[in-house]
């Protein structure tokens, strides 16, 4: 059966502050509908994927007309969810037999909940979706009822919404076949935020799935709280065939937690030396899971770069949003990872429940004192299904636009903040942290390249316009009312 996967058409503008976009964008493999898109293709189907990143919506429907898919999936994460909707309608405006489908991560939070927002939806595929999705193709290629299948919510022939029993999650994740990286079509067209990378093409890889640790504001699929592995065969198998068939030079390892088993990651090291695959990567980690032998293997491998969610300088707001780790931990994995002579980047969230002005400003003199490579200062925003939104009345208000669930919208405000603090202190980090002198110093010394001088100059741009504007770090206009206000209003 013919079928098309879509990332709906989205604009920089939506996600990141205009004035900041070019240090911020980043155009990145959409590896779930990647996944997706594989697996449909290794059942027998034809399949097309379209990234709506490059495409307007007119185009992104054109080339629905020119297909004639008899299936199409879309993804949505919280914030891409209305354009998801609208893509929907506008399809099903093209031909009403296309069996239209959303999968991602505000499908499986919200379920069945989405045929009720959008009539132009035929089913959900809730979770992991490698296996659902071929399923329910060939239901919908036989004509056959959806009763029974999986993993899946949608409407009968009388219109009525079902939601069949949910699939469990894929547990031996080699099963799932390697990403098949043609169906991006030209890799060039990808792109990440200056500074972030060493070489191109870029990959992007994920070698687990799943977290330990139970942050309020993290989603994770029902019952998971755990990480499941790939094989170390298997995931060297993929960086094989990424850079000696692909020609990628570089992979970005999604991973939430790439050092999570520190014996699996130091031979997924040793086995990368030892083929002598030649490319540069950069991973993210906890704090709490690394040391200086496991991070030197790394930087031998050719690891050049790693995330630590550092995430406060306040041990109370660390403790309230359950991440499990203490600030000295943090001190130690930051000065542990430069010794090793690794790029550090280390994220903070400003608007945590029950952060006081004083304990943000404590978060910025932390930021300060790891001093870091780079660090990035986010607005606190949960996600439906996280447990910071599902209680959002305990901790603060919430605005019910989806459109502002990025972590630049600023969705969330605590009940000790306003949303003025929260953009005031995000704009005083930024201008704290990147106007020092050490740090300009060190950014001018490590220029080696017209790449590195590009990256200086469109650094220097974005932070001028944080000196001159004050509202700079704005998406747009958002609607910040609480729950109970949008519900009082009908919405």
């Amino acid at each position: 059966m013919k079928s098309m996967v879509i990332l709906p058409s989205w604009k920089p503008d939506d996600i990141y502050p205009s004035r900041l976009a070019k240090s911020a964008i980043s155009y990145q493999h959409p590896l779930g509908l990647l996944y997706i898109a594989t697996c449909i293709q290794s059942a027998g189907h034809e399949v097309e994927l379209v990234d709506g990143a490059f495409w307007t919506q007119k185009e992104v429907l054109d080339k629905v007309r020119a297909f004639e898919p008899g299936f199409v999936g879309l993804s949505a994460n919280a914030s891409m969810w209305k354009k998801a909707a609208a893509t929907a309608r506008d399809i099903k405006a093209i031909d009403s037999s296309i069996h239209v489908t959303v999968a991602g991560p505000f499908p499986s939070a919200v379920e069945e909940k989405c045929l009720e927002l959008c009539e132009h939806l035929d089913s959900v595929v809730i979770g992991e979706g490698e296996n659902t999705v071929p399923d329910l193709i060939a239901r919908v290629k036989s004509g056959e009822s959806l009763d029974g299948v999986a993993g899946v919510a949608y409407r009968d022939s009388g219109g009525a919404i079902v939601k069949n029993e949910p699939r469990p999650l894929i547990e031996d994740l080699d099963t799932i076949p390697i990403p098949r990286r043609e169906l991006l079509g030209d890799f060039d067209k990808y792109e990440s935020p200056p500074g972030s990378y060493k070489k191109k093409p870029i990959a992007i890889v994920m070698t687990t799935r799943g977290c330990s640790a139970r942050c309020i504001y993290c989603f994770q699929m029902k019952g998971e709280r755990r990480v499941r592995f790939r094989s170390v065969e298997n995931v060297v198998q993929e960086i094989e065939e990424l850079v000696n068939h692909y020609g990628f030079r570089e992979i970005r390892f999604l991973d939430e937690t790439f050092t999570a088993d520190r014996e699996r990651a130091m031979e997924i090291c040793r086995q990368i030396r030892q083929k002598k695959l030649k490319f540069s990567f950069y991973v993210s980690s906890r704090v709490n899971t690394v040391d200086y032998e496991l991070l030197k293997a790394m930087k031998k491998a050719g690891c050049w770069a790693i995330l630590y969610g550092a995430e406060s300088g306040v041990q109370k707001n660390l403790n309230t949003m359950r991440k499990g780790i203490n600030l000295e931990q943090t001190r130690e994995a930051v000065k542990a990872a430069k010794k090793a002579g690794l790029r550090v980047y280390t994220p903070f969230i400003i608007g945590i429940p029950g952060e006081t002005y004083e304990e943000a400003l404590k978060t910025i003199d932390f930021a300060i004192e790891l001093d870091p490579h780079y660090a990035n200062f986010h607005s606190m925003t949960p996600f439906p299904g996280t447990e910071l939104y599902e209680n959002i009345e305990k901790y603060g208000t919430m605005s019910m636009d989806t459109d502002d669930y990025t972590f630049e919208g600023g969705a969330f405000v605590p009940y000790s903040l306003t949303r003025e603090q929260i953009d005031e202190l995000r704009t005083l980090a930024f201008r704290r942290f990147y106007s020092r002198p050490k740090f300009i110093l060190r950014r001018l010394v490590q220029v080696r390249s017209w790449h590195d001088l590009r990256t200086v100059m469109t650094g220097a741009a974005s932070f001028f316009w944080l000196w001159i504007q004050r509202d700079s770090l704005k998406v747009k206009k958002k609607d910040t009312g609480s729950r109970q206000e949008a519900k009082a209003a009908g919405k």
